[in-house]
């Protein structure tokens, strides 16, 4: 049967999805995670799988149940930590629980399962070491008062949330009551008794949770790395600055003794911890200059001699933004990953040499990668727009790559890839992914649609279940990829060229490489749309407001008022940081709305934090309003609304994914294509056939 991935939404939304990878300390084992359909086809399930790393034998499944597991980590000695909601034959309840799956065989068990649940885990590599991030009630001095705090306002049925600071909410969820802390796992050992000889092995006793972070506060900022020696660990810390703002520095925390200390601060730069080398005594970690809104943040690597303080820069010659990955084993380097040129390589830093040097040269983009113990191998999550995420072998010292037998396989794509490349108005280099149909040629061009990615830092280099070219590819479309000013991967001058001026040089940079794709004897100038989400969605409705060009604009989970979307959304300090008053002035696409006359399809979802459902609020009743596509006489128009009451600022329940590109697919075919395409029975706008209907629809009668 032939591949009905992209041509059946079903299959397209059942199709297995891989994410993260762990390695075990002797490298012997590679797990990962792998995302399937709910049997109610209306969630995804996470399940964990081992992938054999010298490619022999074909992966296997390690866990199953009905609330999945994830976070996978190895322990110094060889056991697999995960948490997971699962009950168990002690406990029936929906906190996420830690569990582990021991080194030596036999079933899962829980390791501790407490109110609130635990939130990531991490182990030291060389000791016996384990801590969780979880949740705390701040009322609460011990484990037994949040116990009793969370029944309380569980029981109750309680929400509400008191707040004293900033921020409230992040993404998709409201932060508070409760904040996060770091714990040690305890090494309460089983109490010895004598079993009957026919009795089955007892499970282990439960371990206790020891907190490090409790004279933090709510400064505790996460992105926690455990020493391989297990004493201590770096972590992120808040300062709370005046009009709301706050700064991150790096801090330790012993973890014996939960005394801690700031080690990098400065009001004027953004500190990032990062990885630890093997010997415990230096780490990588990130400075940046703080954004405003003159100047563009710039992250550069550094590396901190954890008994010095002494600080040096690793990366400042590097025109790109470099993410620490893992350390190799002899300690004189780390692998660090990095948007460059519509990819995503693995780069190998040199420490004594200060020297950075592309590994990798394939089309894909690595996003995580960990270094075998022997230092010749690492293992990586890869992706590219020819195919979706999935395992693979590096080669160390030539850089070369296999795939591994992944627990899904490859979807056979519709269409081709290719690269667009032209020059910008100021003569800057601008590049594209392509995907073509098959069918495109000079004597049966096809339609193109221009999508506009988000970010803005951010770079079209790596698989998207969510924006998936292909799905359009299916059906005829050609889609257009562009990486405009403020793109990552191009360099430090290129983000610079449209910093604080959105509506300027993103914008023409995106209406030259489109004039460069329509000149191609294989695409129908004449039938092209726009979209774009998030920051792609602003663009979307800038290019709305700016030409006419295109047949239907498609945005989604946009901005539209920039001096409204700048104390709304979930993180506001960042975002006043880049904008000024004179951009909220300019380049703000509501403005604009009176030019608009291409018909425009908004999608927005109810629990969007980043940006807030007002925004799309707005931009419909302003459309109906003011647009030049204005109501007729009976109150309709041709722009469209798609709302979803319960999704985020994506939409993530398959079933909604479903209705997402039906209702964009419809629109396109309308006023793109001049033909009419059915719109899904679940919107209850039309009256699914039964069989004997579309039989008898379909028979001469």
């Amino acid at each position: 049967m032939a591949d009905q991935t992209f041509t059946d939404l079903d299959h397209y939304v059942a199709h297995p999805r891989i994410a993260s990878l762990a390695l075990s300390p002797d490298g012997r084992r590679l797990v990962t995670t792998v995302q399937t359909l709910n049997t109610a086809k209306d969630g995804y399930v996470t399940a964990l799988w081992e992938v054999d790393p010298e490619g022999e034998r074909p992966a296997r499944r390690l866990t199953r149940s009905a609330k999945g597991e994830a976070s996978p980590v190895f322990s110094a000695d060889g056991d697999l930590y995960f948490t997971s909601a699962r009950p168990d034959e002690q406990d029936n309840d929906d906190d996420t629980a830690l569990w582990c799956l021991p080194a030596g065989g036999g079933e899962a068990y829980v390791v501790n399962r407490r109110p609130g649940g635990v939130e990531s885990v991490a182990c030291a590599r060389n000791a016996d070491v384990v801590a969780v991030t979880a949740s705390v009630l701040p009322g609460a001095q011990t484990e037994q008062e949040h116990q009793r705090l969370h029944s309380a306002r569980k029981d109750s049925s309680v929400k509400a949330i008191l707040h004293s600071g900033y921020p409230v909410r992040f993404w998709d969820h409201d932060l508070g009551p409760a904040r996060s802390n770091l714990f040690v796992l305890g090494q309460d050992q089983p109490q010895e008794a004598e079993a009957p000889a026919a009795a089955a092995p007892a499970e282990p006793a439960r371990r206790s949770l020891r907190r490090v972070t409790e004279q933090i506060g709510d400064r505790f900022g996460g992105d926690v790395h455990i020493s391989p020696d297990g004493s201590f660990a770096l972590f992120a810390l808040r300062i709370p600055e005046a009009g709301a703002d706050m700064r991150s520095a790096v801090a330790r925390v012993d973890l014996r003794s939960g005394q801690w200390e700031v080690l990098l601060d400065d009001p004027n730069l953004t500190h990032t911890p990062g990885i630890i080398s093997p010997d415990s005594r230096r780490a990588v970690v990130g400075i940046s200059r703080r954004p405003t809104p003159e100047q563009a943040m710039r992250p550069v690597l550094h590396l901190l001699d954890l008994d010095s303080g002494e600080l040096t820069a690793l990366t400042e010659d590097v025109d790109l933004w470099l993410t620490p990955a893992d350390w190799l084993p002899d300690g004189s380097g780390f692998l660090a990953l990095a948007d460059e040129n519509g990819r995503g390589p693995i780069f190998r830093v040199d420490v004594e040499q200060r020297s950075t040097t592309r590994l990798t040269s394939e089309d894909s983009t690595y996003s995580e990668v960990r270094v075998s113990p022997d230092g010749t191998t690492a293992y990586g999550v890869r992706s590219s727009y020819a195919f979706p995420s999935e395992l693979a072998r590096i080669d160390l010292a030539t850089g070369d790559s296999t795939r591994l037998p992944n627990p899904a396989e490859r979807p056979q794509l519709p269409g081709t890839l290719t690269e667009v490349e032209t020059t910008a108005e100021d003569g800057a280099r601008l590049r594209a992914w392509l995907a073509l149909p098959a069918e495109a040629a000079a004597d049966s061009p096809a339609p193109m649609l221009l999508w506009i990615h988000g970010g803005p830092l951010n770079s079209w280099n790596a698989w998207t279940w969510r924006w998936n070219p292909w799905l359009a590819v299916a059906k005829g479309y050609a889609v257009l990829l562009p990486d405009p000013a403020l793109s990552t991967g191009y360099g430090q001058d290129f983000i610079q060229r449209g910093w604080n001026s959105w509506g300027d040089k993103p914008y023409t940079d995106l209406m030259s490489i489109t004039d460069a794709a329509v000149a191609r004897e294989d695409i129908d100038e004449t039938r092209t749309a726009a979209m774009g989400g998030s920051f792609g969605g602003y663009m979307a409705n800038w290019v709305a407001g700016h030409t006419d060009r295109f047949r239907a604009i498609v945005t989604h989970a946009s901005l539209w008022a920039l001096d409204q979307f700048g104390p709304t959304t979930d993180m506001s300090p960042f975002w006043r940081r880049q904008i000024d008053a004179a951009m909220e002035e300019q380049h703000s696409p509501h403005r604009h709305v009176e030019k608009i006359t291409s018909p425009m399809l908004v999608i927005h979802g109810d629990k969007d934090y980043r940006v807030p459902i007002g925004e799309g609020l707005r931009l419909w009743y302003e459309l109906l309003e003011r647009s030049g596509r204005p109501m007729d006489d009976d109150g309709a128009t041709d722009h469209r609304f798609l709302y979803f009451p319960d999704e985020n600022h994506w939409i993530l329940k398959p079933q909604h994914a479903k209705v997402w590109y039906q209702v964009v697919f419809a629109f396109l075919a309308e006023h793109v294509l001049g033909r009419s395409e059915e719109l899904p029975a679940e919107l209850g706008l039309t009256t699914p056939q039964t069989a004997d209907e579309e039989s008898a629809a379909g028979s001469p009668g």
